[in-house]
């Protein structure tokens, strides 16, 4: 059964759904990291996550509504979720939580470069 109310293509349909993977992946981040404590509990990265989680539920959203410019937000969220991915990597060498998210930034970074032309 199709649950899509609209019609969309498939790679918008991909790239909304790499946001919204991004933006579970950062926000369930955030608890990891403050348990870690340290550098990884720092103000600059958790403001990081969170920024970078905002910025692909907009970007997700923008796409969903057929905003025009929604290249504009993919744009922006290609950029954050780059910053993100390599933060964490950098971060999480040892911690495979940390680097999955990495990954998950990284995919969401490709998909919205290509959405943003």
């Amino acid at each position: 059964m199709d649950t899509h109310l609209i019609d969309l293509d498939a790679d918008l349909r991909d790239c909304i759904a790499q946001c919204t993977a991004c933006h579970q992946a950062c926000t369930e981040l955030v608890s990891h990291c403050l348990d870690r404590g340290g550098e990884h509990a720092a103000r600059a990265h958790i403001n990081l996550l969170l920024a970078c989680a905002d910025i692909c539920r907009t970007s997700a959203d923008t796409m969903l509504r057929q905003v025009p410019q929604h290249a504009a937000t993919c744009r922006a969220c290609a950029e954050l979720c780059t910053a993100c991915a390599d933060e964490c990597a950098r971060m999480g060498s040892d911690d495979p939580v940390m680097q999955r998210c990495a990954e998950i930034c990284r995919a969401c970074a490709e998909s919205c470069e290509e959405m943003a032309g």
